[in-house]
């Protein structure tokens, strides 16, 4: 019986320290580029992933689903939405993934746990130089632009300019404040012709601000 527990005690480190190593692999990433949940926020959720299913497993694997549930609160924490965007979701993504990982080491497929963080570091690592490349001659900007008056010309106007820059424009937001027109638009197209675009906004005297 004694020898049996020490098994027992050995899997249980076993599974705690891949959860680590894996959690950690993949919160080092996030750390990397400053996100909201980094490394050990990561290493947590993946540990506690495994923990609970360990648990689970010695009960007929009754509540280890729950584990989804309870992580998709955590992942929607790190969510967050304005009136012009959504950001974070990769990073709750991560948070999804990492607690899977902690569930398929907790239930003892460690090869499946390996696998999963090598695809999904390689996901993050690769596809984000694929995102970079891309980005060098197709961006997206927001441009908040405020403008001195509140002549909504002046907005017709910065769209023709837009337009004639060969950029897509979509205004996303127009107010009026303090007598100032401001408008929020997200201008789309080669990133060199974004770059002029920024050029001639500061030589244009009717915008104050961008």
């Amino acid at each position: 019986m004694q020898s049996l527990q020490f098994d027992i005690a050995n899997q249980d480190l076993i599974k705690i320290g891949l959860a680590i190593v894996c959690g950690g692999i993949l919160g080092v990433e996030r750390q990397y580029k400053n996100k909201t949940a980094g490394f050990r926020t990561i290493i947590v959720i993946c540990v506690g992933a495994a923990i609970f299913t360990n648990i689970a497993q010695r009960f007929g694997g009754v509540g280890s689903m729950n584990i989804v549930t309870g992580v998709g609160f955590i992942g929607a924490g790190v969510i967050f939405k304005d009136n012009i965007g959504v950001s974070g979701l990769t990073t709750a993504a991560v948070i999804w993934v990492s607690a899977a990982i902690g569930m398929a080491v907790g239930s003892g497929n460690y090869t499946l746990g390996l696998v999963t963080t090598g695809a999904t570091l390689t996901v993050l690592i690769i596809f984000n130089v694929l995102e970079r490349y891309i980005d060098k001659v197709h961006k997206d900007k927001l441009f908040l632009i405020e403008f001195t008056n509140a002549d909504y010309e002046n907005l017709e106007h910065l769209r023709n300019i837009i337009k004639a820059h060969e950029l897509k424009a979509d205004t996303v937001q127009i107010s009026k404040k303090n007598g100032c027109l401001h408008a929020a638009v997200w201008v789309t197209g080669h990133r060199k012709k974004i770059v002029k675009l920024d050029e001639l906004l500061l030589q244009m005297p009717e915008v104050k601000s961008f």
